[in-house]
C-alpha cells in the first residue's frame, strides 16, 4: 500500500481524535458545574429545546428516541421533569406542558415537522430565564445546527440564564463556524458547555444527553455514580468530580 493509499485512514483516526478531545471537555465541563440547588424530595427541571428548521429532520427523529433514555436514567436519582422548546417556520416558536415521563415528551415530539425557517435562539433563551423565574429550571438543553441572528445579545440572554443558576450545554450538530462560536459563547456565559455531534453519533449523544439528565435530577455526584455505571469513557471523564 503506498503512502497516499494510507492518508484516508490517517484523516478518519485524526478526526476520532479529535471528537474524543470534544467530548471529554464538554463531560469535564459538567461534572464541573455546581450541581443545582434543590429542595429535598423535589424532582429536577430541565428544558429540552430543538431546532425544528427543515435541515434537521433526520436528528429530530433520533432525539425522539434519545429523549426516552434521559427519564430513564434521571428516575434512578429522583427523577426530572422536562419541557420541550422547539421553533420552525415563519416565527413559530413553541413550549409544551412539563412531562414527568417519556411517554407524554414522545407524544409532543411526534406531533411536530420540522420546517424551513431562521433560527430563533434568543427566544428560546428568554423563555428559560422566564419559566426559571417562575420556578427554578436546573439545565437547558439545546440542539441545533445553524445560527442566524445577533451574537452578543444572545451571549446577554446567555449571561442572564448564567446569574439565575440555569446552565446551558449545546449540542452542535455540523461544522457551521458561526453557530459554533455562538454556541461555545452561551455555554460558556450561562456555565455551561457545548460539543459537537455527527448525526451518525446516536449512542455518543445519548449518553450525553443522559449525563446532562442525571446531573439536572441529582447534581455531580449523581453523575459520578451514572458514569461509574456506564464505565468506559464517562467514567473516565468524571473522575474529578468532588
Amino acid at each position: 500500500m503506498t503512502k497516499k493509499d494510507k492518508l484516508p485512514s490517517a484523516d478518519a483516526e485524526q478526526r476520532k481524535v479529535a471528537g474524543r478531545s470534544e467530548v471529554e471537555s464538554f463531560l469535564q465541563q459538567v461534572a464541573a458545574t455546581p450541581s443545582p440547588a434543590r429542595a429535598a424530595g423535589t424532582r429536577g427541571r430541565l428544558i429540552f429545546a430543538l431546532d425544528a428548521t427543515a435541515s434537521r429532520q433526520p436528528t429530530w427523529d433520533s432525539a425522539m428516541h434519545l429523549q426516552g433514555e434521559m427519564f430513564r436514567e434521571a428516575a434512578k436519582v429522583g427523577g426530572l421533569d422536562i419541557q420541550l422548546v422547539f421553533y420552525r417556520g415563519f416565527g413559530e416558536c413553541k413550549a409544551s406542558r412539563w412531562h414527568s415521563d417519556g411517554k407524554g415528551l414522545l407524544q409532543a415530539m411526534t406531533a411536530v415537522t420540522c420546517l424551513a425557517g431562521r433560527t430563533q435562539i434568543a427566544r428560546v433563551l428568554r423563555h428559560a430565564g422566564k419559566e426559571s423565574r417562575r420556578r427554578k429550571v436546573d439545565a437547558l438543553v439545546f440542539v441545533g445546527d445553524s445560527m442566524e441572528e445577533d451574537v452578543d445579545e444572545l451571549g446577554h440572554l446567555a449571561g442572564e440564564l448564567g446569574l439565575l443558576g440555569v446552565p446551558c450545554f449545546v449540542f452542535h450538530e455540523g461544522q457551521d463556524p458561526a453557530a459554533r462560536h455562538a454556541f461555545e459563547q452561551i455555554a460558556k456565559l450561562s456555565g455551561g458547555a457545548c460539543c459537537r455531534f455527527d448525526p451518525g453519533s446516536a449512542r455518543e449523544l445519548r449518553d450525553l444527553l443522559s449525563a446532562v439528565a442525571v446531573f439536572a435530577s441529582g447534581g455531580r455526584h449523581a453523575l459520578l455514580d451514572f458514569s461509574r455505571q456506564r464505565g468506559g469513557q464517562l467514567l473516565q471523564l468524571t473522575r474529578q468530580v468532588r
